[in-house]
């Protein structure tokens, strides 16, 4: 029995060891092994282990115990003895054999573990191939199955080898002049040895985080201790004998060992801190190539230097590499390695590097202006070198990609980019293409490509966008030194127009168009980089290239018989179309910012625009986040205007905002499995329909409801279908706010939830008042409501109703107190829309006619405005009116802002009135503060008394003296001295306006669509009196000021150009709010950002403020105080007082942005807290930084500025 065991136990081995030699043969040796041999050997042995006898009595014999048992110490001892050098070669085969065969376990638990490693090491230079191999073999098993205490001993203990070997002057190693020639034996062995280090390397920092530091440490050190090996360099470099380096450039081109050992911060330290100890030669020697490789760049030819790195992409196998080709692999590792060095700050340290033959220093910005340099000087591949080349391994992208992602690292970026050097030397090419000559020896329009590439990451960016725009030194004039952004400018107009000599005809030409007009549009996108790029008027070209490509693209070929035109036509098409599309692209970011939509519109385009913007939100799913969050921003800003609105409509962008919130309110989704019902909703507007919600609410400004909805009837079905899906805005109306029938109520099948999603989608719409009146003077909403609630009660005793309190009875109430009741924060009460907690869930009364309950209305004591009119006369007392009106003026505003610090409470009342009134009068004898030109107005009240004003004025007048009369400024006749007031506005207006425009915005067609809220407010600061209101007026309107306080003075004015007038943009969107953003971008940040994440834009949120004088957020003394500051100080105050409430308002907008609700927030809520006198030291220096620029803007209104 024993003797059967014993030569089954024989054959078993054997068969296990042939198995093991298979397995470890070909993790070594990938690429000489034949992977067909080794399976049919594999198959033979298993075969023949399988005809051998097995039984149950001896399954011990392959228990790692059986073999522990046999491999003990004293077979340890056998086998050194056997590896010695004086053994027979058979011998020591048998006894690498039997090592590979055994338990990595019971090896390293062997006393003589260590001398077995120093025995192998020797073991490695017997000149014997197949003994080379059983050892390597034996390193790949450990590198596999063993802990790394135990791999760490092997490997450094090759690289220790390697060492040696690359020192010794016996080895037979390559040089330069002869290149490597891998079918030589010798080099076969070596890169074995090389490729089984690089292996380890590349899988060590998966796991040496669970080991103590110092293996880690001394794996690194042997690495870097390899790598730094350097032969004696007195010879000729010709002649110089390749440093240990090369073979790991072979091997690994890319360094991808050193990205993964720079990931973690774990082995990162100590990489670093060996680097900067020890051997920081390491990174001298990779420069110097990089340095070297540049100069050959600059001194050969292309073919030349083509013929060094066509290697590296070429799918065929090459069996021989020149030096050149060495140089060049070792110039690619050598960048990767670099590359990946700069992205930390403790390897960005390791500079300034010093080199041979050069007297300075390379710093960060010498590496890279090399860098940049290299992409201009180094050749690009023919079109018909291999895709794996050109795209992995040409030098121009190897070193673009690079600068890719350090310009993705905003802390290295800064710190190696973004200096003046480095971009003059981006620049450079552009400079030299521009003076018609070449922008560099080898220069292609590839590396043109890669360099915009580059300049559009800096400018993403908010340092290097400041870079580009301003420079380094942003007080230097243009003129003295051009920014980066008026060169690339001028470039692209000049690509555009087609003025460079150099590209006619040539077919990457749209490829680079595209590429330089993708760096302007992310500096024009934004409010300062279009301030900047404005005298390029880019938007013209780029709107004349975008028609001559879509001609283009509407031309088709006939097909004729026999020709090839087919096959063209459909090449041409795809490059043809996707230019067309890169083009509306780049025209539609002009609506980023409000002066940048103005531009828009004057091209004619907006509609492709939108039509294009709306194909590509409908494919949000493939865009990323950032570009999503953009066009969300886009959305809003054109629905502030009424021709975007008409153009979303058209686009079909409002059909599918509207299906997919019916979808979601009323069906749910139908692709979802029904496993359980869906839950009912806690919220007033379910989670699934916030974002639909959100959506109506960023879309439906003014203008957009007025261009939406003017003119026309509710549906007012006798039956609806509930497969109906609404389509439009008026659906919306009819299905969800004004539910006035029981048709209606049918067909919702989820009726409750469906209405308060309409009723507060009303609520967040009639914040806007010229909104409100014009809903209600076409759809009597209040009155709808009213009855909905009156419908709402249960009789419990006789002659007696009460309400029934529910979720739709609270939600109406709150509507109907909102859009009926006006004041600020402290003077009018909203009810809450959530039930209270105790015996009264619900303590606020409900009504169903008016007057309001007197409960929502505070108590405002009599002449509350007035009674310290005392300090005002003083104020206006000591003002004495000398000669110079210049200086009276200027004593007259400093006399004002030390009021308004001081005593601030005292501006108003009458006295104010009388302020304006004297200070207007005396600033209009000034010509030089006059902007309008007078005109004479000589209309009696008995010219205008038959005049009829707009529903909406008639219901804005009701409003207005409901409003004075709750604050004792009106008295009960005033409906008609402010009736007289507009009529009188209106015709006055009229003199100064085009005639009627019949344009398809229906806010251009006849008079001013909204209520005059301006004059409102200063009919109720003259307590009423028609008279001086009208003095006042007329007075005014010479001032540039009233531009921009009162919004009716520039509708349709013919001292506007008319292809401004035809957009339907005021001033104030246009400028101001443009400024607003500017400024809100630069002071404070974090509240841009917000807005920015949101999808939501300052500018809608302030227009609407401004359009309606602040009414309902804040209180009256404050709309006084904004009136009185933007009227003695100027219309930019109008910008600063925005910026200052936004600033006030920076917790609450954080805080909404993560509810993300900020747009209902900003909507709905008064301005809780903001008073103009506590923030008047801040607008004092806003003016002083900004003043200028503004000034300057707000005056060239009248100017077709491009």
């Amino acid at each position: 029995f024993h003797f059967i065991k014993n030569v089954f136990t024989e054959k078993m081995m054997h068969s296990l060891k042939n198995i093991m030699m298979v397995v470890v043969e070909s993790m070594v040796n990938k690429f000489e092994e034949d992977e067909t041999q080794s399976q049919d050997r594999q198959s033979k042995m298993q075969k023949e282990a399988s005809n051998s006898y097995c039984t149950d009595n001896c399954s011990d014999s392959g228990s790692s115990f059986n073999q522990s048992y046999k491999f003990c110490q004293g077979k340890l001892q056998l086998i050194l003895d056997q590896l010695d050098p004086g053994q027979p070669k058979e011998v020591r085969y048998e006894a690498l054999q039997t090592l590979c065969s055994a338990p990595p376990s019971d090896v390293l638990n062997c006393e003589n573990w260590t001398t077995l490693c120093e025995r192998l090491t020797m073991s490695l230079s017997d000149p014997d191939p197949v003994f080379n191999d059983r050892i390597l073999k034996f390193y790949a098993q450990t590198f596999t199955l063993s802990p790394l205490h135990m791999t760490k001993e092997i490997y450094t203990s090759l690289a220790k080898y390697l060492e040696l070997y690359f020192l010794s002057r016996e080895n037979h190693i390559p040089t330069l002049s002869t290149g490597v020639d891998i079918t030589n034996p010798n080099t076969i062995h070596l890169l074995k040895k090389v490729r089984l280090l690089n292996e380890y390397q590349k899988e060590a920092p998966s796991f040496w985080i669970r080991h103590p530091e110092k293996y880690m440490e001394e794996i690194v050190e042997s690495t870097l201790s390899l790598l730094s090996v350097k032969h004696d360099q007195s010879h000729l470099v010709s002649q110089k004998i390749l440093d240990p380096i090369y073979f790991f450039a072979l091997v690994d081109t890319k360094a991808v060992w050193f990205q993964k050992w720079m990931h973690a911060y774990y082995s990162r330290t100590a990489v670093l801190r060996l680097l900067e100890k020890k051997y920081k030669s390491l990174i001298t020697t990779a420069v110097q190539q990089c340095a070297q490789y540049l100069e050959l760049c600059e001194t050969m030819k292309v073919g030349e230097i083509l013929g060094h790195s066509k290697h590296c992409g070429n799918k065929q196998k090459s069996f021989y590499y020149s030096g050149q080709e060495l140089q060049y692999i070792y110039f690619i590792h050598s960048l990767c390695l670099l590359g990946r060095l700069l992205i930390y700050k403790q390897g960005r340290k390791l500079f300034p590097i010093k080199l041979k033959n050069r007297k300075d220093s390379v710093s960060l910005t010498n590496l890279m202006v090399l860098f940049t340099h290299l992409i201009c000087y180094s050749p690009s591949c023919p079109k018909m070198t291999s895709v794996v080349y050109s795209e992995n391994y040409s030098p121009a992208s190897m070193v673009a990609e690079v600068l890719r992602i350090l310009c993705d690292q905003k802390e290295c970026a800064v710190e190696c980019l973004y200096n003046s050097t480095v971009m003059e030397t981006l620049l450079q090419p552009i400079h030299n293409l521009m003076k018609g000559t070449q922008p560099a020896p080898n220069c292609s329009e590839t590396a043109l490509i890669h360099i915009a590439d580059i300049l559009t990451r800096i400018a993403s960016v908010e340092e290097g966008l400041t870079l580009l725009l301003y420079g380094e030194n942003m007080n230097s004039s243009e003129e003295e030194s051009p920014t980066g952004a008026h060169v690339i400018a001028k470039f692209s107009k000049k690509l555009l127009d087609e003025e460079i000599s150099v590209f006619s005809g040539l077919e990457m030409l749209p490829v680079i168009k595209g590429a330089f007009i993708s760096v302007c549009r992310q500096m024009y996108s934004t409010c300062e980089g279009l301030q900047v790029l404005l005298p390029y008027s880019l938007h013209e070209s780029i709107m004349k290239a975008w028609k001559k490509t879509s001609l283009l693209s509407e031309r088709i070929a006939t097909p004729v018989e026999g020709s090839d035109s087919v096959s063209s036509v459909s090449q041409e098409c795809p490059v043809t179309v996707a230019w067309e599309d890169n083009l509306l692209d780049d025209l539609l970011n002009f609506a980023a910012t409000p002066k940048g939509l103005l531009l828009l519109q004057r091209t004619g385009a907006i509609n492709e625009c939108v039509m294009f913007m709306s194909n590509q939100y409908a494919k949000k799913l493939q865009m990323d986040r950032q570009k999503k969050f953009s066009y969300e921003v886009l959305v809003v800003q054109v629905a502030s205007t009424a021709a975007g609105a008409v153009a979303l409509q058209n686009s079909g962008f409002i059909n599918a905002l509207i299906t997919e919130l019916w979808s979601n309110l009323e069906c749910g989704r139908d692709d979802i499995r029904v496993t359980h019902p869906r839950s009912t909703p806690v919220d007033p507007i379910d989670r699934s329909c916030q974002k639909s919600f959100v959506a109506l609410v960023n879309l439906l400004s003014f203008p957009a409801v007025l261009e939406l909805t003017s003119n026309q009837d509710l549906p007012n079905k006798a039956e609806y279908s509930l497969r109906e899906v609404p389509t439009c805005i008026i659906d919306i109306i009819d299905r969800l706010i004004i539910l006035n029938s029981e048709a209606k109520i049918r067909s919702l099948l989820n009726y409750e939830q469906s209405h308060i999603f309409g009723l507060r989608l009303l609520s967040v719409i009639c914040c806007d008042l010229d909104a409100l009146l014009f809903l209600e003077a076409q759809y009597q909403v209040s009155n709808i409501l009213l009855h909905a609630q009156e419908e709402n009660t249960f009789e419990p005793f006789e002659s007696h109703r009460d309400f029934i309190i529910d979720g739709l009875s609270v939600e109406r109430n709150h509507v109907l107190v909102r859009i009926n009741l006006i004041g600020g924060p402290l003077e009018r009460i909203l009810p809450p829309r959530m039930l209270e907690k105790g015996d009264d869930p619900y303590p606020w009364p409900m009504f169903s006619s008016y007057p309001l309950p007197h409960c929502y209305l505070l108590d405002m004591p009599r002449k509350a405005y007035i009674k310290q009119d005392s300090d005002i006369d003083k104020l206006l007392s000591c003002f004495k009116i000398s000669d110079k009106q210049t200086e009276w003026i200027e004593h007259c505003r400093r006399q004002f802002c030390k009021t308004m610090k001081s005593k601030p409470d005292t501006i108003s009342g009458r006295a104010l009135g009388e302020l304006l009134e004297k200070f207007v009068l005396y600033l209009t004898e000034n010509p030089s503060e006059c902007y309008f030109p007078s005109v004479e107005y000589t209309a009696t009240d008995a010219n205008v008394k038959n005049e009829s004003l707009s529903s909406v004025q008639q219901l804005g007048i009701k409003m207005t003296v409901r409003y004075g009369k709750f604050l004792n400024l009106l008295e009960d006749g005033s409906e008609n001295d402010l009736a007289l007031v507009l009529k009188h506005c209106e015709r006055f207006l009229k003199q100064q306006q085009f005639p009627f425009l019949n344009c398809f915005p229906v806010c251009l067609q006849g008079r001013y669509a909204g209520h005059d809220w301006f004059v409102s407010s200063l009919f109720m600061i003259m307590l009423g009196d028609k008279e001086k209101t009208l003095q006042f007026l007329q007075q005014f309107a010479r001032l540039l000021t009233s531009a921009f306080l009162w919004l009716p003075r520039l509708h349709i004015s013919r001292y506007l150009p008319a292809d401004i007038i035809e957009t339907g943009i005021h001033p104030v969107y246009s400028c101001s709010t443009h400024y607003i953003e500017m400024l809100l971008k630069a002071e404070v940040p974090l509240v841009f950002s917000a807005f920015h994440m949101s999808g939501f834009a300052p500018s809608q949120i302030c227009l609407q403020w401004i359009t309606q004088c602040f009414w309902n957020y804040l209180d009256w003394i404050e709309i006084c105080h904004y009136v009185a500051t933007c009227v003695f100080l100027g219309p930019d105050y109008q910008v600063y007082i925005c910026i200052a409430i936004l600033k006030h308002l920076q917790q609450d907008i954080l805080q909404h942005t993560q509810t993300q609700d900020l747009q209902v927030f900003l909507k709905e809520e008064a301005l809780h807290g903001f008073r103009v006198s506590d923030y008047f030291e801040y607008m004092e220096n806003l003016e002083q930084s900004y003043r200028p620029v503004l000034m300057r803007d707000m005056h060239n209104i009248r100017v077709q500025s491009t």
